[in-house]
């Protein structure tokens, strides 16, 4: 399997890379992304087959229908990881809530996050690949709140690798700041960004496209790289789970082979549902995937009217931060799956020159056939927290995004999953306020105690000892210096 770049080549750049290469250096032609030559179809009964196979068995062989070039020994070593989550065998469970209603929870890893369930062995098998070859590489993480934890704990002392993670100073929760300004990795560099989520990830596109960054790098013999799922390394292991969903409701007998199930992603950089996507075209009965958008519901309006428009847009802080993006990455890699190299090229240029694209009709259409949308805002959030609490699920304020897209957009009677994407106690103040019905400032440790005590919620070891860890990043700088800051790092450590 090599893989291609969504937005053609530029004759100097090779026009296929295998996956090791796309991983280790996902920069390409015209500033576009790397996505697979073509996505492998698996037979009619591999879902069936998989019925009783554990999630690494289930992970296996998906990777090996990719043709990928890592060794079967590393391979093994990535997935053995999952070891490390709450339950071994079944690192993301499928719970059933109502009738007709299941939710994936993808929070059982090591920072609680959906993001534990990609980069944990997306960094094993980067790192080995780098050690393998003797080669140094500077990994970039830009961080809505999930990726930043996840990618350095990952790489946390890793041989061969150095991490530098952008966040947004303020657009976090205090639990995601703590998990990243506390880590202690000899490796690892954490900044806080005057700026949004976009700004941070847009710094690090730059810098990935920055050929004057690589060869300030290149003194010092590192390569670059990214965490970030403009990375297809992220992207591979984010397919694995939407087979799971299918497989744990045939297991329970909640469907039959071949059935058609509604799939419900709360999105920001549209990783999550991309997978899912790929997964339908692999072979998944997947209806619809529905998009769930917070208040800042640009990915919502692009799905429903084919304009991707933000020009006049601002970024609204909401209590689903994670979700708090413009700017959503993954986005190319459906345009290139659904109109090739040539409009995807034209439509990624519009939108990085004018802030905006215009689809044809007949693209709207296309687009619609795999994708429906609907937005909510932070009251919708809260109360249906409250709501799902009193019937005995507690759930974090982007788990709750999906409610809205659940109630709205199915138009047949099927069984539907959402995905959970984080933990409760990631985001314990807003738990609280929707659980109280008040708007009362909780601080973060007074929220996680009581929402434990109160409701009966399971409160972390590694949550609880955030509070008295070391702070060993403190530093917060302006766009600006970045780049300054980042060499710096590299030369002191």
């Amino acid at each position: 399997m090599n893989f291609i770049e969504t937005r053609g080549n530029d004759g100097i750049k090779p026009v296929e890379v295998p996956f090791s290469e796309a991983i280790l250096n996902p920069s390409t032609s015209f500033g576009g992304l790397y996505v697979p030559a073509y996505l492998p179809k698996l037979e009619d009964n591999f879902l069936q087959n998989h019925v009783n196979s554990s999630y690494k068995e289930l992970a296996y062989d998906i990777l090996k229908a990719f043709e990928i070039d890592i060794d079967e020994s590393e391979i093994n070593k990535a997935l053995a990881l999952y070891d490390n989550f709450d339950n071994p065998l079944n690192p993301c469970p499928v719970i059933k809530v109502k009738k007709d209603l299941f939710v994936h929870e993808q929070y059982h890893g090591p920072t609680r996050a959906f993001k534990d369930m990609a980069l944990q062995p997306f960094g094993s098998i980067l790192s080995s690949i780098a050690k393998k070859r003797d080669e140094k590489y500077l990994i970039l993480a830009a961080t809505s709140g999930d990726t930043g934890p996840a990618a350095l704990n990952t790489f946390k002392n890793k041989e061969n690798i150095q991490v530098a993670c952008l966040y947004p100073d303020g657009g976090t929760s205090d639990v995601q700041r703590l998990q990243m300004v506390c880590e202690d990795g000899k490796n690892l560099k954490v900044l806080g960004i005057k700026g949004n989520f976009d700004d941070a990830q847009n710094a690090l596109k730059q810098l990935l496209a920055s050929q004057t960054f690589k060869d300030e790098l290149k003194k010092d013999n590192i390569k670059l790289s990214a965490a970030n799922s403009v990375n297809f390394g992220r992207i591979i292991f984010q397919i694995i789970y939407h087979f799971w969903s299918y497989i744990q409701l045939l297991k329970e007998n909640e469907i039959k082979n071949g059935d058609k199930i509604y799939l419900v992603v709360p999105s920001g950089n549209f990783g999550n549902v991309l997978g899912g996507f790929y997964a339908q075209e692999m072979g998944v009965p997947i209806e619809k995937l529905l998009v769930a958008s917070n208040e800042n519901n640009i990915l919502t309006q692009w799905i429903n009217t084919g304009i991707y428009d933000i020009r006049d847009k601002e970024l609204k802080l909401t209590k689903s931060p994670a979700m708090d993006i413009l700017k959503s990455s993954n986005i190319e890699r459906v345009i290139f799956s659904l109109y090739g190299a040539q409009r995807t090229k034209e439509l990624m240029e519009d939108l990085n020159k004018n802030n905006v694209f215009h689809m044809s009709e007949n693209e709207t259409k296309k687009l619609q056939e795999y994708f429906s949308a609907v937005n909510s805002d932070d009251t919708f959030g809260t109360r249906t927290i409250k709501e799902f609490l009193d019937i005995g699920y507690l759930m974090d304020p982007h788990t709750a995004t999906c409610i809205k897209a659940y109630n709205t957009l199915r138009k047949k009677d099927l069984k539907t999953v959402i995905y959970s994407t984080a933990e409760w106690t990631k985001f314990s103040p807003t738990v609280l306020n929707a659980l109280n019905e008040n708007d009362t400032k909780y601080a973060d440790k007074e929220a996680l105690e009581e929402v434990s005590s109160k409701y009966d919620a399971n409160l972390p070891q590694s949550i609880k000892d955030l509070f008295s860890a070391k702070i060993n990043h403190s530093l917060v700088i302006d766009k600006k210096d970045i780049e300054t800051e980042i060499v710096k790092f590299i030369r002191e450590s």
